[in-house]
Formats: structure tokens, C-alpha cells, sequence
């Protein structure tokens, strides 16, 4: 995983197959992401395309503060059982970490 110092987002695209199981396990997990300090920027919502053929389905994105809180919360025994409830509920089309912009490093290599 990446830097400890660094915020990391979660995104992924996401089909739901059963929305009562699902809605459960967004009750379930909110307060568990947040003992962790992450938080939701997206959760669902209309999207457009603007460029490509791209066509996710719902679209979640969680920071967390460092890829050692992603991480402890993914693997945590409290996550566990509810990280089930999504499994049998939606299906994870992709998902990808990305680092935080730290408002200093561009990450665009050297020439």
C-alpha cells in the first residue's frame, strides 16, 4: 500500500442486487469506517460520462486518512461479518486506492 502521511480514497464501482441487504450494510459499516477516520465523499448519485465509454453502475468513494487506517478497517473483525452483507448484497465491478493530493507533489514523472 502506499504512504502512511497521506489520505487515501477508496473508489469503487459498484452493482447492487439487493437493495434492503444493501442498505443494511451501509448502516452497518458508516459507523465502522468512522472509527477508522474515514468518511464518504460519494455514495451513489447520477453520474455522467464525459469522456470514454465508461458506464459504472454506483460509484463510492471513502478517504481514510492514511493506507494503514484503509487497510486496519478492511482486515478489522468488526468489518468482517457486515463486508459478508455486501458480498451477497452487490457486486464490486472494480475498485482502485488512490493517494491524496498532498498540495505539494504533482506525481507527473521527470522528462
Amino acid at each position: 500500500m502506499r504512504g502512511a502521511a497521506m489520505s487515501v480514497y477508496i473508489i469503487s464501482d459498484i452493482e447492487v442486487h439487493d437493495w434492503d441487504r444493501y442498505r443494511e450494510y451501509v448502516r452497518q459499516t458508516r459507523p465502522i469506517i468512522e472509527s477508522y477516520g474515514g468518511h464518504y465523499h460519494i455514495r451513489g448519485g447520477e453520474i455522467t460520462v464525459t469522456a470514454g465509454d465508461w458506464k459504472p453502475n454506483r460509484l463510492v468513494v471513502i478517504e481514510f486518512p492514511s493506507a494503514e487506517k484503509l487497510e486496519q478497517f478492511g482486515t478489522s473483525t468488526e468489518y468482517q461479518p457486515v463486508a459478508a452483507i455486501r458480498k451477497s448484497a452487490s457486486t464490486t465491478i472494480s475498485s482502485v486506492v488512490v493517494e491524496g493530493y498532498d498540495g505539494h507533489t504533482d506525481n507527473v514523472p521527470e522528462a
